[in-house]
């Protein structure tokens, strides 16, 4: 992981925060929160060192939330999983805004819970 003393130009900042907002399309489209970090973070991966470390970091949540996600709604059968499921979304929309401060401000982000299937 990059050090949060480097210091990043603001358009290297911008990219890698839009990687984290990206996934709030989730919301509105199903899988939009993994297309959408996708999407920014193959763009400008090999030019933005900033961007690659947060587009992974944003693409292995997202994987991470919707696996969780697809666990609790399968425990909507038994009811536990619809508050799972408000949790999740609420955990999901909260960390994004908190990924997105710290990335705007030049740091990489690490989101807690979270499955790093891409390396």
């Amino acid at each position: 992981m990059e050090s949060d003393t480097t210091i990043y130009s603001k358009d290297e900042k911008l990219w890698a925060t839009l990687c984290h907002l990206s996934a709030l399309v989730g919301f509105v489209f199903p899988f939009g929160n993994i297309i959408g970090p996708t999407v920014f973070w193959i763009l400008k991966k090999d030019q933005m060192p900033l961007v690659d470390v947060n587009g992974k970091e944003a693409l292995n949540f997202q994987i991470s939330m919707s696996i969780y996600a697809l666990f609790a709604a399968t425990l909507v059968l038994v009811l536990i999983g619809i508050p799972l499921l408000f949790m999740i979304a609420f955990a999901d929309l909260i960390l994004i805004i908190m990924a997105s401060v710290k990335t705007s401000e030049g740091a990489p982000y690490r989101y807690p819970l979270t499955i790093r299937l891409i390396k």
